[in-house]
Order: C-alpha cells, then sequence, then structure tokens
C-alpha cells in the first residue's frame, strides 16, 4: 500500500502560541493519550476515505508514526508512513491540516488546559461542553441564529444522500448553516449542498461544523466540507453539544446511531422542566415513508402520543424543508431575544444527568436496563437511548465489537411489547441495510438478543 513516508506539519490557527510550559506538557502527555491522538489524527488523514472500518484503517496503516515537536515559537507535528490521500504535491491539504491540530486541541491541550476531574464531575458536565466548544472558537457571541443541527445515517443510499444535499442547498441559499456529525452520507450531504447554497449567495463564511469523539471518529472520518472539527470527550459530551448549538434539528433516515440521538433528544424536549421545544424536522425523500412509519410507530409506542408534538415530518420537497426550517429559526431568534438568552448556546435546556453520565455498554449495564412504558416518558427515552448506545458500539466501537466477541450478543429485557416494537424497528433497519455488516458477512448478525 502506499504511504507518504515522511511529513512535517506546522499549525495554521490551533495551538499556534502557546508557552513553554504547555508546550512541554504536551510533548510530555501520558502514553493512553498520546495514543488515543494517534488514532484520531490517523482517522482525520483518511478524510474522505472509502474505507468506514476502523480495524482496517488500523491494520492498513499499523506502521503510522506521530511525533510532537517542541519549537522555541510553539511545536510542529512529525508524520511517518500516512495516508497519501492528506497530501497534493508533497504538501499536507490545508483542511486536513486544520482538523489535525484541532484533534492535538481536543485530545490532548483540552485535558492539560482544563482539570480532568472536570470530566467526571456531571453537575459540571454543560460548563465541560461549553469551555470545549469555547475553546475551539465554535461558540461565538457576535453571530445571529442560524445552526441547523443534521443527523441522519453515514451509509446510506444514492437518492437519500442526494435529498439530503437538496435540503443542504436549501439551507444555504437561507443563509443557515450546518452542524453535523462530520462524516459521509446525511452527514456530508447538507454541508455539501449548504456550500453551494452559500456560493450562491456568495455567503462567504460559511459554517460546516463537525463534531465527532474518540470512539467512532474512525469509521467517521472527517469530510472534506466540514472547516470547523470538535472532538468531544464521549458520546454524552458530543450530544449535549449538537443540542446546546442548535436552533434547529433536522433528522435524515439513519440506522442506530440516528435512533440513539433522535431518543437523546427527546428525552430532553419531553422532561417538564423544558416546556419550550427545540424544532425538530424529520425529512426524506418520498420513498422513505416506511422508514418514518415504523420509526413514529415505535416512538409512540414507548413514550405516547405526546411525542409527536415535538416534531414534523415531510417526505420529499427539499426546498419546502428549508422554508420550514428557516422560519422556525427565526422564531427561535425571537423567542431568546425576548428572553434575553444567549444566541450561541442553549444555557435554558434541562440536561439531566443520567444523560450526562456516561454508559459503558458492558453486558451487565445493557441487560440492567429498565425498559418498561410505565416510566415517565422522559426517563424511558433515556434508558431507551442507553440501549442504541450499546447497539451503535457494538456495530462500529472497538470497546463494544470486542465485548460482543468476548461474551455473545448484548441481552435486552424489559416489557415484551416494548421490546417487540423495537425490535420491530431493528429489523427494518437490517432489512433497509442500514446496520453495519461485518467484513465478509452476508447477512447481518445481531450484536443483540432480545429475552423476554
Amino acid at each position: 500500500m502506499e504511504k507518504f513516508e515522511h511529513a512535517i506539519v506546522n499549525p495554521i490557527s490551533s495551538l499556534n502560541l502557546l508557552s513553554r510550559a504547555e508546550i512541554e506538557a504536551l510533548t510530555n502527555t501520558r502514553g493512553d493519550l498520546f495514543d488515543l491522538f494517534r488514532r484520531c489524527a490517523l482517522a482525520i488523514l483518511n478524510t474522505d476515505s472509502s474505507k468506514d472500518d476502523a480495524a482496517e484503517i488500523y491494520a492498513d496503516y499499523s506502521d503510522f508514526e506521530l511525533r510532537i515537536v517542541p519549537q522555541s515559537r510553539g511545536l510542529r507535528l512529525e508524520l511517518f508512513n500516512a495516508p497519501p490521500q492528506a497530501f497534493v504535491d508533497g504538501r499536507m491539504i490545508r483542511g486536513i491540516q486544520e482538523h489535525l491540530f484541532a484533534c492535538l486541541r481536543d485530545i490532548i491541550y483540552t485535558d492539560i488546559k482544563m482539570a480532568p476531574e472536570s470530566f467526571s464531575v456531571q453537575s459540571d458536565a454543560t460548563n465541560t461542553v461549553f469551555r470545549i466548544l469555547r475553546n475551539a472558537n465554535v461558540v461565538r457571541p457576535d453571530v445571529p441564529p442560524q445552526m441547523v443541527v443534521c443527523w441522519g445515517g453515514h451509509a446510506i443510499p444514492r437518492n437519500e444522500y442526494d435529498y439530503a444535499k437538496e435540503v443542504g442547498y436549501a439551507l444555504g441559499l437561507r443563509g443557515l448553516d450546518i452542524v453535523t456529525g462530520c462524516g459521509i452520507g446525511a452527514m456530508k450531504g447538507p454541508m455539501k449542498g449548504a456550500a453551494l447554497g452559500h456560493a450562491k449567495q456568495q455567503v462567504k463564511d460559511g459554517r460546516y461544523i463537525g463534531i465527532s469523539e474518540p470512539g467512532i471518529i474512525a469509521s467517521e472520518s472527517p469530510n472534506a466540507i466540514v472547516n470547523e472539527l470538535v472532538i468531544m470527550p464521549d458520546i454524552e459530551k458530543r450530544l449535549e453539544a449538537f443540542v446546546r448549538l442548535a436552533h434547529a434539528v433536522i433528522i435524515f433516515p439513519g440506522g442506530v446511531g440516528t435512533v440513539e440521538e433522535i431518543l437523546y433528544l427527546f428525552s430532553i424536549l419531553m422532561h417538564p422542566d423544558n416546556a419550550h421545544s427545540l424544532p425538530v424536522v424529520f425529512a426524506g425523500p418520498d420513498n422513505c415513508a416506511e422508514y418514518f412509519q415504523e420509526l413514529e410507530a415505535f416512538l409512540v409506542a414507548s413514550l405516547g402520543e405526546g411525542v409527536r408534538e415535538h416534531y414534523q415530518i415531510i417526505l420529499g420537497n427539499a426546498d419546502h424543508v428549508g422554508y420550514t426550517v428557516r422560519k422556525v429559526v427565526q422564531d427561535q431568534q425571537a423567542r431568546r431575544r425576548r428572553l434575553q438568552q444567549a444566541y450561541y448556546f442553549n444555557w435554558e435546556l434541562v440536561i439531566t444527568k443520567d444523560l450526562q453520565v456516561p454508559f459503558v455498554p458492558t453486558h451487565a449495564n445493557m441487560a440492567s436496563l429498565d425498559l418498561h412504558a410505565e416510566l415517565p416518558p422522559h426517563q424511558l427515552a433515556s434508558e431507551l437511548r442507553r440501549a442504541f448506545s450499546g447497539l451503535v458500539a457494538g456495530n462500529v466501537k472497538t470497546f463494544g465489537i470486542e465485548q460482543v466477541r468476548l461474551h455473545g450478543p448484548y441481552q435486552l429485557r424489559g416489557e415484551p411489547r416494548l421490546l417487540r416494537q423495537m425490535d420491530s424497528l431493528l429489523q427494518l433497519l437490517v432489512k433497509q441495510q442500514r446496520m453495519k455488516l461485518g467484513e465478509g458477512e452476508q447477512d447481518y448478525v445481531p450484536c443483540y438478543r432480545i429475552v423476554d
């Protein structure tokens, strides 16, 4: 396999002004943190790669090396045996160069700058999220509300990708910025469309923010449109960052990861203290009607009829999605101005600790989830979110895949009717090929088993 044997890379904007003490701390960082940075850096260097298997990427570039080199005026990175697509004419592509130092900023520098215990004190979780976003210059007080979070699957059919791009174009024409999980598919489509819409409107400062986490970035490497990359410490802080930044949310069809995001969001919006709502639009081409019917059946069966108040479904007509979202964003702006709330970070939302404590998908934790319909809707949504988080781990994250390999499928226990509806949704995701297959597998092998 062709590799770029040796490269020296200097920071463009991130970390180009450090004290000597900070440089020394970076170059003497502990081994586990440096290894994490190396793996995430390799994922970034694989930007726009067709591969979405972390183990395969690590195996292909097992000899990849990275060194942090201190200098009197800052630092630089030295790379050996890097993916060649990150370079053109012997120089690293500028966007990838920026992402590489954003990765260093978020994984190592943030760990040094912020007390490690702040990541475990959940009462301060929201402040931690804010400080990471502020350090990345994502939260900006002088920017009007125009952030649209787009969620959806990364392995989607071409017509769904084209539709997501059309929606992004409609949003870009209306001057809206895009926040996604930074990968391909329904994450890349809205960004690519918005970039074209911004170009048509001569918007020269369009923002395409990608928010990832270490456990998933290798299987969802940043797409080429992302111009602001942030890596949060875990999935819980990643999801909170999305919700705190959003002025509206669009959800395209996706797999278990998308369902996890939906349940997280509704656990917040259905909480009694969150009387106001964050606008949510489910959107997809006309042939996605079955997907949304099954998704809605699951949501209503588990969370009750009241869940319908928190979203609207639009099939087809991408321009209508853009018009609808522009209108609700304007409503959000008027509301926050009236209440003197910050435009750039939604401090007003109440997010409970069960949504902030990192969930470790061990077999014991998955089996002990309280999946019963008599729970208040926002609490049940939180429990279901953890269940789907475990399924995401079993599908694409190294820890979860290893757990399933060692101990067999996760066992899910709870109310039979609820679990049957959940399994029906999961079977549809399998039928529509929204669940990841392992290397050489023709059929999906579930990483879960429902136990009556």
